[in-house]
């Protein structure tokens, strides 16, 4: 599956350069005219990467920065000044470019962020309560005590820990997991759901995921 990058610019001639050059590289662009149209747009899709605008109609880039969580940005900025670089960068940014910037540079920051996403990812630890999961081993845990789970199970309930509290669109769970899991359809999706909260039952976790009707699921942390 292509990654998935967000554009967040007004500029719509340096958007389309943007656009341009990433779908050349083989990956699927999103596009976002302001912080408030981003912030809608992140709540419905998680990105791999974002390239973040900083002079932006509605909330700023700065404003917009500390909203993106657990997904790499690189800060697209006509801002030279070290001072704006090294605010952005302490305040969560991964990378700062400045404008007008070269192609292929900006092409190799955008795969060496990917590839360092991918590789904590790989090396992942997630908690919430007694909940555990090791991404590299794929081993979930209540309480140091093993829970038993498929493929598809373990990449559904990693995408609702990465994620506690928030409401993750069934469409949303297809399209991350996906890729690694092809027997999670949509219409096999709530079995999958069902049958992973019927394991963390029985593991003593109780009942964290919950249902949200007509939308997807979610884990509350404070039942973990």
């Amino acid at each position: 599956m292509a990654k998935k990058i967000f554009v967040v610019d007004d500029d719509v001639p340096i958007g389309n350069l943007l656009e341009e050059l990433l779908t050349g590289e083989g990956y699927a662009v999103r596009r976002a005219y302001s912080g408030t149209e981003a912030l809608l747009l992140l709540e419905r899709e998680r990105p791999d990467l974002v390239l973040l605008d900083l002079m932006l109609p509605g909330l700023s880039g700065e404003e917009l920065l500390p909203e993106i969580r657990d997904v790499p940005v690189i800060v697209l900025s006509a801002k030279a000044d070290v001072r704006d670089k090294v605010e952005l960068l302490l305040g969560g940014a991964a990378d700062y470019v400045t404008k007008p910037f070269d192609s292929k540079e900006l092409l190799a920051r955008v795969a060496v962020q990917l590839r360092k996403a991918a590789q904590a990812e790989i090396g992942e630890r997630i908690e919430c309560g007694g909940l555990r999961l090791e991404s590299a081993s794929m081993c979930a845990a209540f309480h140091g005590a093993p829970v038993r789970l498929t493929r598809t199970e373990f990449a559904i309930l990693k995408l609702l820990m990465r994620n506690p509290g928030q409401v993750i669109a069934k469409s949303t769970i297809l399209e991350r997991i996906g890729a690694d899991t092809p027997d999670c359809t949509d219409s096999s999706l709530k079995q999958h759901v069902s049958n992973l909260r019927r394991k963390l039952r029985e593991a003593g976790a109780g009942d964290p995921i919950e249902a949200v009707w007509g939308i997807g699921f979610r884990l509350v942390p404070e039942k973990c």
